[in-house]
């Protein structure tokens, strides 16, 4: 069984920054690609930053410049730092990671992280 636990959502002021973290745990072979996406209410979900195993990184054109996305092999973890927050920016976040087990290989989702931005 895999599980991906985020942490590091919550309420911040236009303008702030927030880290979201990740973790993969349980029946792991190799993690390739790793990400983050959004859903703001009455939307879909929708690709915010993407990590691969090699490190290549891919953002949405709404947050080149202001989000970075990294991840920690050796943690099993994926990281979103979010700089120069705006309102749209408000969605509920989700990771997800691209494993192999003794399943097979597909892509796995996490709970979601809540991302305010108020004033």
């Amino acid at each position: 069984q895999v599980q991906l636990v985020e942490s590091g959502g919550g309420l911040v002021q236009p303008g702030g920054s927030l880290r979201l973290s990740c973790a993969a745990s349980g029946s792991i072979f190799s993690i390739n690609a790793m990400g983050w996406y959004c859903q703001a209410p009455g939307k879909q979900r929708e690709l915010v930053a993407t990590v691969g195993s090699d490190g290549i990184t891919n953002y949405a054109d709404s947050v080149k410049g202001r989000f970075t996305i990294s991840r920690d092999n050796a943690k099993k973890t994926v990281y979103l730092q979010m700089n120069s927050l705006k309102s749209e920016d408000t969605a509920v976040y989700y990771c997800s990671a691209n494993i192999r087990n003794w399943l097979g290989q597909r892509p796995y989702w996490g709970q979601g992280t809540q991302v305010t931005v108020s004033s």
